[in-house]
């Protein structure tokens, strides 16, 4: 089976349909990867589907799934899975992630929902993530997902986590907004939480803006710019673990491009700062 690991470098963004024809109108230097959601690409033909190939054929791709349902007890979908897997070898698409949630039960639910840190969910979970890592032919990436609740918790959401990576041996797409979002939704400290990542399994990450609805409840909506804690918690992850690939979300309220590049630059000199430290305190 493939690793997944340094198949993307540098900063990415998510790439919306609006966006297509401007990127290949002006092609932007300062983004490495994009990132998309198979469910919403696979079937597109016409217009968009000959700018979609124009772009896979000069830009590395990752695909980021919405409705694998990882956690749920419905039988997994293998026919998708295999059409993933088809897509992806069409496009050069480098890795397939997904969230450690559930969206099914008898029928899609259209949200997020948090599977229960028990260790039933545990081996679960991780004999389905194998199953989609035998189809696909390499290892895939699971993120770690914000949520709300926390039913039938045996253990924290970190051990959890951390657990399934490890019975699957899959990797991690890590995603800095949310572990900031469910450290003040859970009041835990967000730098603990980091600590006990494996870093070694970091494929690459994600970072996005959210909504306050209170002091104590924020809202992960990828609807907004990022604020300055998450960038502090970026630039925390690149001291513990050096430079990984980080990508921007941004899925609602969508500004003009040149303000997703800023965003993105952002990350980019980040990432540029954390090399130069690392660079000198290895020199």
């Amino acid at each position: 089976m493939d690793t997944t690991l340094g198949l993307v470098k540098g900063t990415g963004l998510g790439l919306r349909r609006s966006l297509v024809d401007q990127i290949l109108d002006s092609p932007q230097p300062d983004i490495n990867f994009f990132e998309i959601a198979p469910e919403n690409w696979i079937t597109i033909g016409g217009k968009f589907g000959k700018g979609f190939k124009a772009m896979t054929e000069q830009h590395d791709f990752v695909c980021h799934g919405l409705s694998l349902s990882i956690g749920s007890t419905d039988p997994l979908d293998e026919k998708f899975i295999h059409e993933v897997k088809t897509f992806m070898k069409e496009h050069h698409i480098k890795l397939y992630s997904e969230h450690l949630s559930y969206c099914s039960k008898n029928g899609h639910l259209y949200d997020l929902m948090p599977i229960p840190f028990t260790s039933e969910a545990i081996m679960h979970v991780a004999n389905r993530i194998k199953r989609v890592q035998e189809i696909i032919e390499q290892k895939i990436a699971i993120e770690n997902i914000s949520y709300y609740a926390a039913p039938g918790q045996e253990m924290s959401e970190i051990d959890f986590f951390n657990a399934v990576v490890q019975e699957a041996d899959c990797d991690i797409l890590l995603d800095i907004n949310n572990i900031y979002v469910n450290s003040v939704n859970h009041q835990y400290d967000a730098e603990t939480f980091l600590k006990a990542i494996p870093a070694e399994r970091i494929a690459y990450a994600h970072i996005a803006g959210h909504h306050v609805e209170a002091d104590d409840f924020l809202v992960d909506t990828h609807g907004a710019d990022i604020v300055d804690p998450v960038w502090k918690l970026l630039g925390k992850a690149y001291e513990l673990y050096g430079v990984f690939p980080t990508l921007l979300e941004r899925d609602f309220n969508l500004p003009a491009l040149s303000d997703l590049i800023k965003e993105v630059q952002t990350i980019k000199s980040i990432q540029h700062a954390w090399q130069s430290e690392h660079e000198k305190r290895t020199a």
